[in-house]
């Protein structure tokens, strides 16, 4: 699969030992950074993260900040991004499945390498469903975007 992956300076670390898992699984992984631990801005690693699953350059993002709470509400200000961060395996499946979920979001501060592995897995195994709850639920939030963006979404 191509994926993104990006994080402020709080999430430097896990962005990198998450690059570096994903590599090893095969994936083909894009690096928008940060690359140190410098300090720089959650909104343009969220925003870097969400245009390259926008422009097809990544099937899916991973993004990381301090809590994740800032990089989630801000790669969700991009149309068609649906991002969340998760810090238990039900959520980063059931957000794909039920939801479309196309960026995991974790916080770098809140969990450790081995739960962000599990959630990393749970995230990539997983496959929106299309069940017709889960259609119409969908289509709603993007009928949302629409009402206050003028612009339709996929």
């Amino acid at each position: 699969m191509k994926l993104v992956i990006g994080s402020d300076h709080a999430g430097f670390e896990l962005k990198n030992a998450m690059g570096d898992l994903l590599r090893g699984l095969g994936h083909a992984v894009l690096d928008v950074g940060a690359f140190n631990t410098n300090p720089s801005d959650y909104p343009d690693f969220a925003e870097a993260v969400g245009r390259a699953v926008l422009d097809g350059k990544a099937e899916r993002g991973v993004l990381i900040c301090g809590s994740g709470v800032g990089a989630s509400v801000a790669a969700n200000k991009l149309i068609g991004v649906r991002a969340a961060v998760c810090h238990d395996t039900y959520s980063a499946h059931q957000g794909v499945e039920h939801d479309d979920m196309n960026v995991l979001v974790m916080g770098g501060r809140v969990i450790g390498e081995l739960v962000a592995l599990e959630l990393v897995t749970a995230f990539l195994n997983s496959k929106y469903s299309g069940e017709e709850r889960h259609q119409r639920r969908l289509q709603k939030v993007i009928a949302i975007e629409k009402r206050y963006t003028g612009k339709e979404t996929k």
